[in-house]
């Protein structure tokens, strides 16, 4: 009966982890990253290390580190200003390479391209000492290209890259040519009405939209879809029972990033982005529960937070083949790597880790959050690597706040005796099978 329910567990998570559209998001979301760890890291080092009214304004000119901030200004402006950009090709490719279609350069201009079809290109501006704004045509305001339209983003990615390969595979839209031409040429004649009738299709949509609503399709699709989604996801009960359920899927092997990464990702980053924005401009934080939240806080040791396991084995561990284990996998632990441990220890299958698995990343979430909102700790700014390892990277994101760092150590050590008596359930389960196969 409990291999069956394992079995038939794992058997539905592999279908969802296989669904193309979610894979197709957590592939995209993995290429976006490099991005969002340089922003980060820009984000510390301007307003950290070269803040003019911080520690090191005592040492430097001020205006000399004003001028220093402009090389990280530029760097944000090509990561976090234009990160639906980015986003919107990264899902293309990937559906593309998902769909096993042969020319992704043209889905992913396509998607590019609808993309700026459905983004109106005006803004409001007021002059210095004008009393009223102004509208200024021929330009893409950021709030479209950054975090704010990352969710349109994706929807465009997906959505214009599927029709467009839709339309591409009837042979009666390809125009082929005859004799000795370049393949560049070939495949672009190939795909020109496919090309035509995607961006026209969205244009018609976009003028409709309009029309009928008074909106542009960027803000209509904020409001019916990703404002509801977003207070579901990022509100702390919605973020702990999806973050445990993915943890949960880890236990049955597959991935977590299966769950949280099309499910949790779009709008961890985008809170995480609009954080950074409003860090760099000495703003009021907008948000608790970010990406590098959950990094910082769910993820010590790897998924699990596993280094307190590591930890309650090197303590109070009663098996020696458990703590020359734990020797072995302690050093990709402290840079959250834990695979070895959840497949070798291991967690995968294994009712008696399972639960304190799935347990002690709600529990530190849960403290974090109510840490943060009660000013007990500042709230995460930073995107940092998620190799970062526990302690530094409570501080790093941070800001530098040694509170957070303390608040870590408090929380690892709460979640050893989390794990504990299940590693003691652990233990004698794995002593009756040796005695039985004995």
């Amino acid at each position: 009966m409990k291999n069956k329910l394992f079995d038939n567990f794992g058997m539905i998570a592999t279908r969802l982890g296989n669904q193309i559209h979610l894979r197709t998001l957590r592939d995209a979301f993995a290429s976006f990253m490099p991005f969002m760890i340089l922003a980060g890291f820009v984000t510390l080092v301007n307003y950290v290390i070269l803040e003019p009214t911080g520690f090191m304004g005592n040492l430097i000119n001020p205006e000399t580190l004003k001028t220093m901030q402009e090389v990280g200004i530029s760097i944000a402006n090509g990561t976090l200003n234009i990160s639906t950009l980015l986003i919107v090709v990264a899902v293309s490719y990937h559906m593309s390479a998902n769909r096993e279609y042969n020319n992704p350069i043209a889905a992913m201009l396509v998607a590019l391209s609808v993309f700026i079809v459905l983004t109106p290109m005006s803004m409001m501006f007021t002059p210095e000492g004008a009393a009223e704004a102004m509208k200024i045509g021929g330009v893409i305001p950021t709030s479209y290209t950054s975090a704010s339209g990352m969710f349109v983003g994706i929807f465009v990615g997906l959505l214009a890259t599927e029709l467009f390969i839709k339309l591409s595979t009837i042979e009666k839209l390809q125009i082929n040519l005859a004799g000795e031409i370049p393949p560049a040429v070939i495949k672009s004649f190939n795909v020109l009405i496919p090309i035509m009738l995607t961006v026209l299709a969205f244009a018609l949509v976009s003028f409709a939209t309009i029309q009928i609503t008074g909106m542009d399709a960027n803000t209509l699709i904020s409001k019916i879809i990703i404002t509801p989604l977003s207070n579901v996801t990022t509100g702390l009960p919605g973020f702990v029972l999806i973050t445990s359920i993915a943890n949960l899927f880890f236990g049955f092997g597959i991935h977590q990033a299966v769950i949280s990464g099309a499910l949790l990702d779009p709008f961890l980053l985008q809170n995480m982005q609009e954080n950074m924005i409003a860090y760099a401009n000495n703003q009021e934080i907008p948000h608790i529960i970010n990406m590098a939240f959950k990094d910082t806080f769910a993820v010590m040791g790897g998924s699990g937070n596993t280094i307190a396991l590591l930890i309650a084995i090197f303590l109070f561990g009663r098996k020696k083949q458990y703590k020359d284990f734990a020797k072995l996998t302690v050093a990709p632990a402290v840079f959250n790597i834990n695979e070895p441990i959840i497949f070798g220890l291991p967690i995968v299958f294994n009712v008696s880790l399972i639960i304190p698995f799935v347990l002690a990343p709600a529990f530190s979430l849960t403290v974090a959050y109510f840490a943060t909102s009660m000013n007990f700790i500042s709230p995460v700014v930073v995107q940092i690597p998620w190799t970062t390892p526990p302690v530094v990277s409570a501080f790093l994101a941070t800001g530098g706040d040694w509170r957070a760092a303390v608040l870590q150590i408090l929380i690892i050590a709460a979640s050893v005796f989390i794990y504990l008596p299940f590693l003691r359930i652990d233990e004698k389960v794995t002593e009756k099978l040796a005695q039985t196969e004995a």
